[in-house]
């Protein structure tokens, strides 16, 4: 495993943490917290620089950071403690953190999307003859708006919904010349037996910044928008299905991946895009980049003490009660939560070392 995949993993989770913390960070500022410390790492101290009443640190172990704040644990008679503020002010200190891993997705997926020199819409540029869409009456130009009830604004989507359909026939819905059609599609597999198709050739586009190609219309700031918000979407519902599959005990130990696994994933990402260009790594990472972001904001946001959403759970409650919870047992809850979460990722980091090993 190289040294220099491993830094660049580093580097990526270190950047992740920073977007996440500075969420907490401004937002608790904006509402007159005292934020103690600002960390990037968990462990030691190896370097640290008083500004103001916030000790900014970095520390030994780059796989996490925290922003402590006053009186978060605990009570303080302190006006400027966490507790001291009002529910919604905390509601949203605790949510931006999170917020702030979708925002930085979005900008990276927006980036990727607006350089692409192909961007594949789900829209029909060409009939495959003797296909079940020509015989069933698909149409170039046909806009595809859903497959079996599932709404398709990508074409990402469509090969997601595609994935799981197992060659049963589909309902088909298409937009054309301003009115709704619904055909009855049959999907086969492909060449390579890797994926099911339904017998067309999209309309492709180049990306709003990239160089024009003759024969390709370019993407509009408003497409690429809207498609960098449904590509999104669809990382945060993949992710979320992940992590149901996980809790549920329905996933294998070879699709869960820790921090040594996603090493590999970076390298195998870094390999891939230099057969190409070294802009085309740099875009590989930042699609890399926003899927990982996705994954820390929507874990952050399930309902698991110690975490973000553990938290909005007590604030929500807490909103609708009218008085908080006792600081202590609510601190004790989180402390058992960031233990069983210890041994959660211990668990993860030896099924990759298992994996490692055993060639899997």
């Amino acid at each position: 495993m190289s040294v220099i995949y491993i830094l660049l993993t580093l580097l990526i989770f270190s950047v992740l943490v920073v977007v996440h913390e500075a969420g907490h960070f401004a937002v608790a500022k904006l509402n007159g917290v005292l934020v103690e410390e600002f960390a990037v790492g968990m462990g030691p101290i190896v370097f640290s620089k008083s500004i103001g009443d916030t000790l900014y640190s970095v520390r030994a172990f780059p796989l996490g950071g925290f922003c402590r704040m006053l009186g978060e644990d605990d009570d303080s008679s302190d006006s400027r403690s966490f507790n001291n503020k009002g529910v919604f002010a905390r509601i949203a200190v605790v949510f931006t953190g999170p917020l702030m891993n979708f925002i930085f997705a979005f900008i990276a997926v927006f980036i990727v999307a607006a350089t692409a020199q192909a961007v594949a819409v789900p829209v029909v540029g060409e009939v495959l003859e003797d296909s079940n869409a020509y015989n069933q009456g698909l149409e170039k130009g046909d806009r595809i708006i859903k497959i079996n009830n599932e709404a398709i604004h990508t074409y990402q989507d469509l090969f997601f919904t595609l994935d799981g359909t197992n060659g049963k026939e589909l309902s088909v819905v298409v937009k054309r010349d301003g009115q709704k059609y619904k055909l009855a599609i049959t999907p086969v597999l492909n060449e390579d037996k890797t994926g099911y198709i339904i017998g067309f050739r999209p309309v492709v586009k180049t990306g709003l910044f990239a160089d024009e190609v003759d024969g390709y219309e370019k993407t509009s700031f408003a497409e690429t928008v809207k498609d960098s918000f449904y590509t999104l979407t669809f990382y945060v519902k993949s992710v979320v299905v992940g992590f149901v599959r996980l809790f549920t005990l329905k996933i294998s130990p070879s699709e869960v991946a820790g921090p040594i696994g996603i090493v590999q994933v970076v390298g195998d990402t870094v390999e891939t895009g230099m057969t190409y260009s070294l802009l085309s790594v740099i875009k590989s990472l930042l699609t890399l980049s926003a899927l990982l972001s996705v994954n820390l904001g929507v874990i952050n946001l399930f309902p698991i003490p110690a975490m973000d959403g553990g938290r909005l759970v007590f604030l929500f409650i807490e909103a609708l009660r009218g008085k908080p919870f006792d600081r202590e047992k609510e601190g004790m809850v989180h402390f058992i939560g960031f233990v069983l979460l210890i041994m959660f990722m211990f668990l993860v980091a030896s099924n990759d070392i298992f994996r490692i090993f055993s060639g899997r």
